[in-house]
């Protein structure tokens, strides 16, 4: 019995922190921190060894979301992702299909066995919400996928504009983004909470440091075995920042390079601002629609893209501020590349926030810094009731609190769904300069969730208890590049509370 403690205790140690060439690991405060350097095949292969077990979790939980959510097989989207994406992310960027494949072969080390095309879906997997509503149109007019796929939709009378309409729910999370006169030094300083589900995302825990043979070094929040962001909290070694929120309603698309290329692309290569645009926009296929907010510590300038497919609106400042709330400011997007988007209707999640940031800018002008930004994202005050209400329609998301009564639009989302922030992050200009952040894994506030308590009061949630964990609190960590050392913020402090308006 005591020798197997002593085994189960050299078990965790081993998984915990290790080292192998080219790349380490270790844990701290739920975030495991993973550190992967070399060429692409190199830094693949170390990523994907380091992150195998994750994997292995996260491909099981795929297993069962995709069908949940779609009605089609994990095999059915590798080989439909595969076959439309993989051709162009080879020839388009093939450091990073090296880079991929690298991940693949490092996961099989250690005997967690993937296809190319099982990564290359994962690695799409947050374009998936906007290329489902188009399934028919892209298996029917693909020679190869119509010849082993086309009987799913024989009879639909499919035209070459017919699609699904999934409803393209994709809203998630807040962020903003200040210099000048808004913050306490003038620098910039950018947060970013993830709204997400509880199942799909619980392996979006990993702070990854990447250091190519080409271009800058970066340090990202991850799922495993990514090559880019996916939770999209980025600072490089060229002094940017990089985040963004999603635009809900958005709902057009057109077959083209995938984010999860451009957008690493951008991290990895961009030396300017306007290098960013022009690669997030080379081949944009609107697959996964963001308002994206950049800041360069070098110019202390701010910057939000609003990329849609036709449509691109870009904002520069240094002096002032954006917020994101999940809806587009821009007419054009709004209207003509979008529906339902609520950006005006405060009974909803984008309205609702789209007012309380600006009122927390304006609450915090001049004092902004990270243990503001974080007490920002931690924020539980509730504009259309106007008081204190952890809910959807609060910085700090909480839909699994929310009975969705006040809702305009019934099934956007369902009551109690489990949803909602599962991290915060926080830099500043000071900081970006290490190539760090400072991050909570688990609710921005410190709400901890337990599983089980929230399936015995909401049954109608029991299908998914076998791939839901719970989160228990945890305090802010913050991270630096070139692997040093993380520092912990103790847990009772007041940044963690959250903020009445006044």
């Amino acid at each position: 019995m005591i020798m197997k403690i002593y085994e189960c205790i050299y078990i965790y140690i081993y998984m915990s922190s290790i080292k192998i060439k080219n790349g380490s690991r270790s844990e701290k405060n739920g975030w495991i921190n993973i550190t992967v350097k070399g060429n692409p095949y190199e830094r693949g292969y170390a990523n994907g060894y380091l992150v195998a077990p994750e994997l292995k979790s996260m491909f099981r939980i795929l297993d069962f979301s995709l069908m949940d959510t779609y009605g089609f097989s994990r095999e059915f989207f590798a080989e439909v992702i595969g076959e439309l994406y993989g051709t162009k992310i080879k020839d388009n960027f093939p450091e990073f299909y090296e880079e991929i494949r690298g991940i693949k072969e490092g996961a099989a080390a250690r005997n967690v066995k993937l296809s190319m095309d099982d990564m290359l879906m994962w690695n799409c997997s947050y374009s998936i919400p906007y290329i489902a509503d188009y399934i028919p149109k892209l298996v029917v007019f693909n020679p190869k996928l119509n010849q082993k796929y086309g009987y799913l939709f024989a009879g639909s009378k499919l035209t070459d504009v017919e699609k699904i309409d999934y409803g393209m729910k994709i809203d998630k999370c807040t962020g903003f983004i200040a210099v000048g006169d808004y913050t306490k030094d003038g620098k910039i300083v950018c947060a970013h909470n993830t709204f997400d589900f509880f199942v799909e995302a619980q392996h979006c825990n990993i702070v990854i440091e990447i250091k190519p043979t080409k271009g800058h070094s970066f340090i990202m929040q991850s799922p495993p075995g990514h090559i880019a962001s996916g939770t999209d909290y980025f600072v490089n070694s060229n002094g940017l920042i990089c985040t963004e929120t999603t635009l809900g309603g958005f709902n057009v698309f057109e077959l083209d390079d995938p984010i999860c290329c451009r957008i690493r692309n951008v991290v990895q290569y961009a030396n300017t601002l306007d290098d960013c645009v022009e690669m997030l926009k080379k081949n944009n296929g609107g697959d996964y629609a963001n308002s994206w907010l950049f800041g360069d510590t070098k110019s202390n300038t701010i910057m939000r893209v609003e990329l849609g497919l036709k449509y691109v609106k870009v904002e520069k400042k240094k002096n002032g501020y954006f917020v994101g709330f999940n809806g587009p400011t821009d007419d054009r997007i709004r209207n003509l590349e979008s529906k339902n988007t609520g950006f005006d209707d405060i009974r909803r999640h984008q309205g609702a926030r789209r007012v309380r940031l600006t009122q927390l800018m304006k609450l915090y002008k001049g004092k902004i810094d990270i243990d503001i930004g974080q007490r920002i994202l931690a924020d539980h005050y509730d504009v259309y009731l106007n008081k204190i209400n952890p809910s959807s329609r609060t910085c700090c998301s909480h839909y699994e609190l929310d009975n969705r009564e006040y809702m305009s639009q019934s099934d956007r989302p369902k009551p109690y769904q489990p949803l909602g922030a599962l991290d915060g992050i926080v830099t500043d200009t000071t900081l970006a300069k290490k190539m760090g952040f400072s991050a909570r894994w688990g609710s921005s506030c410190g709400m901890p969730f337990s599983a089980t308590d929230f399936i015995r009061a909401h049954p109608q949630w029991d299908h998914l208890e076998p791939y839901m964990p719970d989160r228990p609190s945890q305090p802010w960590t913050t991270f630096t590049g070139n692997a040093k050392k993380s520092k912990t913020t103790p847990r009772n402090k007041k940044s963690n509370k959250s903020t009445r308006r006044k």
